[in-house]
């Protein structure tokens, strides 16, 4: 159709200015504890652990010897065990702020803030500012923080190139994080450098007794590892009417050259010798203590802002830190979407204490394991004890990328355990008996298998369907897809018709997960029978869906019958 009217007559046009609203952010799942860098508080998505390592780092120093935090080590059994999406939320004590560096040269050769960057990431540790040294190397230039590079600026183009590297690369050897092509700083411009890399920054904020993540800037950010935090010298209309750029602007064009990052506080933590893997109580965890994951947790509770099926905080154990696992167990509770994981005691505990832990805790959507495991640390090459909760997002992963949701986690065939070395105590008949008798998913070693889960139950008390793990998963899916069919349907008309269009998404749905060995049975029902007249007048539209869950076979007996010669067999 014309756009313009060439002849008298009526041209309609459209100009779209809705805005769909942002999903939630999205992974298998969540994990929370204290990182060696990264933005502070903010869960951010990571999809591999490569992207993990970039976004927050692996090894810490403490007391001069290295360590890898249990969050790391979390993440790289992920996505050893097939995981595709990580959700990791920050944790630290004390008040944290980024880095930033001014481009304080332009072409023109004179000094002036053309524009300047800053780190996502927070704390000390993003610092790279100092001398340079032979090579381009940067004194405090580090894996964990940054530097730039402007490359082929042009002032008949009005653009230049900008480089993110790794803060302990060469001149002659560069590790480029990232690369920003043809960027310009003239506002109308498609390529304008806040438009392209972007300026908004995320900001943990409470109000009252709610806490969320608080977006400030026009423009979203796209990079990794830094955001645009102003732009001093504009271009605005970089040409003139002949094409040609404007005298007045061509100095602000940045020359060629690189630079540093710092002025960021938050002096990386512990400074002193902290408690980690197996050495770690009521009064230090890997540097931390209970009451800095208050924030995260409060933050995660929001199901519209974040979504995740299984969620951790490796470090914390009930037996030193209820509270904080309490709040984890009850989020997980009031959204109803996932499965919270918690360990129950720290290393060196005996069985009957475990099992006591245990009777604490009545809810299906928590589960915990016992005992802590060895594994090898990926950065340090250490044998390192860990709780846990440290591995079981990976079993997880496994289990739904083999099968589906709705199996069990455990067993031969999707418990295993491949990164795992050993159990700290390897757990007789008996010990799984108890164990188990107590909601306590053990860990068990089998010669020529070697480490694997061999329990289900979550933390409910009562006997019912809920107390298995793949029951609790199933109805999460179930609920979970059926109520994004519901949430097209209101306000819609209340009539036939509506009724029929949920009826035909949720039975073949459901059909499809009997199939796919989730239901034995089930049946949906919505029509005038629980929709009578006064339910209509109510504004309201009721569904119900009876299910009959699959079970699995936990307990197999095997009669061996030994007959006389010549016997019959029975039929």
């Amino acid at each position: 159709m014309a756009e313009v009217l060439l002849s008298p007559g009526v041209l309609a046009r459209e100009n779209d200015n809705t805005f769909i609203s942002a999903q939630p952010l999205q992974a298998g799942a969540a994990i929370l504890g204290p990182t060696v860098k990264g933005p502070v508080g903010i869960p951010t998505i990571v999809g591999s652990f490569s992207d993990y390592k970039n976004k927050f780092g692996c090894i810490v120093e403490s007391g001069s010897a290295e360590y890898t935090y249990f969050t790391s080590i979390s993440a790289y059994n992920y996505f050893q065990q097939g995981g595709d999406s990580l959700l990791v939320t920050r944790v630290v004590t004390g008040s944290y702020t980024s880095a930033t560096s001014s481009i304080v040269t332009g072409s023109s050769g004179t000094d002036g803030n053309v524009f300047t960057l800053e780190t996502l990431s927070e704390g000390a540790i993003a610092n790279s500012v100092g001398t340079t040294g032979s090579n381009g190397t940067l004194t405090n230039g580090t894996k964990d923080n940054l530097r730039w590079e402007i490359v082929s600026p042009s002032t008949s183009s009005g653009t230049f190139n900008l480089l993110v590297r790794r803060g302990d690369d060469t001149t002659t050897s560069k590790t480029i994080l990232e690369t920003w092509s043809d960027l310009s700083l003239d506002p109308n411009s498609t390529n304008y450098i806040e438009k392209v890399i972007g300026n908004s920054k995320q900001v943990v904020t409470t109000d009252g007794g709610d806490t969320y993540v608080k977006n400030e800037g026009t423009y979203n950010t796209l990079s990794n590892f830094i955001r645009v935090k102003s732009v001093s010298l504009k271009t605005l209309n970089y040409f003139d009417n002949n094409g040609s750029a404007k005298a007045e602007f061509t100095g602000s064009i940045p020359l060629a050259g690189s630079g540093s990052f710092g002025g960021a506080t938050g002096t990386p933590f512990p400074v002193r010798a902290g408690n980690f893997y197996e050495n770690i109580d009521g009064t230090d965890t890997q540097g931390l203590t209970g009451d800095n994951y208050t924030t995260s947790l409060n933050l995660l509770a929001n199901k519209d802002a974040y979504s995740y099926n299984v969620i951790t905080a490796p470090g914390l154990t009930r037996a030193s830190y209820s509270s904080p696992l309490t709040t984890l167990v009850n989020n997980a509770q009031t959204r109803g979407d996932n499965l919270a994981v918690i360990d129950l005691v720290n290393y060196n505990a005996n069985l009957n204490t475990v099992a006591a832990g245990a009777s604490a805790v009545d809810s299906s959507y928590a589960s915990t394991y016992w005992p802590w495991l060895q594994t090898l640390d990926p950065d340090t090459g250490q044998q390192v004890w860990v709780p846990a909760s440290t591995m079981i997002p990976g079993v997880y992963a496994f289990n739904d990328r083999a099968g589906e949701a709705w199996f069990a986690p455990a067993g031969l065939n999707r418990g295993g355990l491949s990164t795992v070395l050993r159990t700290e105590r390897a757990l007789t008949n008996g010990n799984r008996d108890t164990l188990y008798g107590s909601n306590v998913n053990p860990i068990a070693t089998f010669p020529n298998t070697g480490v694997v889960v061999f329990g289900q139950k979550t933390l409910q008390k009562k006997a019912s369907a809920l107390d298995r793990i793949n029951v609790r998963r199933l109805l999460i899916a179930l609920k979970n897809y059926i109520s994004q069919i519901g949430d097209n349907l209101v306000f819609e008309q209340n009539t036939i018709a509506t009724r029929n269009n949920f009826l035909a998404q949720v039975n073949p749905y459901l059909e499809s997960v009997q199939q796919r060995q989730g239901l034995y049975a089930f049946k949906v029902v919505m029509d005038d029978s629980n929709n009578t007249p006064d339910v209509i007048d109510r504004n309201q539209l009721i569904g119900q869906i009876y299910i009959q869950p699959t079970r699995t076979a936990e307990f197999i007996y095997l009669d061996f019958n030994l007959q006389p010669t010549g016997a019959t067999f029975p039929s």
